[in-house]
């Protein structure tokens, strides 16, 4: 086996561990919002606007639609915009949260159409107020399955990174692809895919035991 080098994984490593966490806290942030609105907009819901829900939806499937190697090439221009770059973890991290997001969002949206509506309905009996039934009732009940949820797509970014790191986003499907594919060295291509399967691994292990710890069923 060729040589491996091990400073090259490990600047890798290091990359794809910022690229998913960045795109991790700002899918959850922007994730969590879109998926309540989306239920609470829903016909039946106390804060029902079809015309609002209908937006929000169009919107999420079109992102979710798009191929995710087609959408980093779509939001160069944004990454260039914002970032003054395409290159690098930090400009990859802007497609990484506009694939993820919507994708989560669905998953909350999910999560709380779980939720018995007559819970609702005995929080708005007792004065509770929208924001309130939003805060006490609707996301502490589907919290294990919102974080099930946040676990799946922490998982997803870590292959999307990958796919990232070949136009230019670094990380290890950078160097798996550059030093490993190219480079004919399966030595580094062996050793960047198995650390991606660890890292998969450690995510779902620590999600699970966390959604596990959160269900009081």
């Amino acid at each position: 086996m060729e040589q491996i080098a091990w400073d090259q994984v490990w600047q890798a490593t290091n990359e794809t561990l910022y690229m998913v966490g960045i795109s991790t806290l700002f899918t959850f942030l922007l994730g969590i919002p879109l998926g309540v609105l989306l239920v609470v907009t829903d016909r039946g819901y106390f804060c029902e606007n079809r015309f609002v829900q209908r937006v929000l939806g169009l919107v999420v499937n079109i992102f979710r639609a798009v191929p995710f190697i087609v959408l980093v090439l779509f939001l160069f221009p944004v990454a260039q915009f914002l970032i003054g770059t395409t290159l690098g973890p930090t400009a990859a991290t802007i497609p990484l949260i506009a694939g993820a997001a919507p994708f989560y969002a669905r998953m909350v949206e999910t999560a709380i159409r779980e939720i018995d509506k007559g819970v609702i309905e005995a929080a708005q009996a007792m004065g509770a107020s929208r924001l309130t039934i939003i805060c006490k009732v609707l996301l502490p009940e589907s919290l294990p399955a919102i974080v099930s949820g946040l676990t799946v797509t922490c998982v997803s970014l870590v292959s999307f990174s990958a796919m990232a790191g070949i136009v230019g986003g670094g990380g290890l499907g950078d160097a798996a692809y550059r030093y490993g594919f190219q480079g004919f060295n399966n030595g580094m291509l062996y050793s960047c895919g198995l650390i991606l399967v660890v890292m998969v691994q450690i995510i779902q292990v620590i999600g699970d035991a966390i959604a596990r710890y959160l269900d009081k069923r």
